[in-house]
């Protein structure tokens, strides 16, 4: 696959280390993908399952992500609670595990920067609430991924989404330029692959510190690697699933992931892969024809 794959228009710049904001994944377990969405109402893998649609309604077949929260504070750490309600417009307390957690929680701003994926903690009431790190001002949405457990939408994925502001002046950064390979902490990531909007293509990443394959990934979130996108634009959201197999405690240099991105333009790729205890995030973006 490697070998045929021809070399992606990428631009990977450093999100910071295993301290990186954000990237908190301590919480209660969960379930990530998506389906077919419709536009926002609300302002917005398992290796087996597929993910459609672009996540950027806050209701799908009967479901609905109801946050508590219409604003959240600039500069500071910060507490969003919602709740998902089902069919019957009650709380859903049963998720089933998919990678480890039960609910993946992403928040990004409107330019793509300040990506954080969170794990939060659910009462046994359903009010989920997601320790958010600082926020810069500006227009954010924020995806609730999960899978119930029963129910009409027993094994289904979903991905819902809500907006949220944070009051201040806010100032939009440029979607940095195109680029093959980036330094982040330390490790170099090149990606080879090809990448066309609606069609299923191979995507290899691979590993490297000093000049010498890493081989000592340690498996983070039932994968060597975590990637997901965001769409330049309207943040529509895409889960890269990995498809390099989990062999071990240690894994690397080369990851494959299972890219079908679903519409043209600029994506924002955020890599996640852990060494020694570390959670390192990479930020990529990749022009899809």
């Amino acid at each position: 696959m490697a070998g045929t794959a021809a070399a992606l228009s990428l631009t990977l710049t450093a999100c910071g280390s295993s301290s990186m904001p954000g990237t908190d994944h301590g919480a209660m377990p969960s379930t990530s993908s998506s389906r077919s969405a419709s536009p926002s109402m609300g302002d917005m893998p398992g290796m087996s399952r597929t993910a459609d649609g672009n996540g950027l309604s806050d209701i799908q077949d009967g479901y609905r992500l109801t946050p508590k929260n219409a604003t959240l504070p600039s500069g500071k750490q910060a507490a969003y609670r919602f709740t998902v309600t089902g069919p019957g417009g009650k709380p859903v307390t049963g998720f089933a595990l998919d990678q480890t957690e039960r609910m993946h929680f992403y928040a990004i701003r409107s330019d793509l920067t300040g990506f954080q994926h969170i794990h939060p903690t659910m009462t046994p009431d359903g009010t989920w609430t997601a320790s958010l790190a600082s926020l810069t001002p500006g227009a954010w949405r924020t995806f609730a991924s999960f899978t119930p457990d029963s129910g009409r939408g027993k094994g289904r994925d979903f991905v819902l989404s809500r907006t949220v502001t944070v009051p201040g002046n806010a100032t939009n950064a440029p979607l940095p330029a195109p680029a093959t390979s980036a330094e982040v902490d330390g490790y170099t990531v090149t990606v080879k692959g090809e990448a066309m909007a609606g069609m299923a293509h191979p995507l290899i990443v691979t590993v490297s510190k000093d000049g010498k394959p890493v081989t000592d990934l340690h498996p983070y979130l039932d994968a060597y690697a975590h990637l997901t996108a965001f769409h330049e634009g309207d943040q529509a959201f895409a889960h890269l699933h990995p498809t390099t197999r989990v062999t071990g405690d240690t894994g690397g240099p080369d990851l494959a992931f299972h890219a079908e991105l679903p519409t043209s333009g600029s994506w924002r790729l955020f890599l996640q892969f852990q060494t020694g205890g570390k959670l390192h995030t990479a930020a990529l973006t990749l022009h899809v024809g």
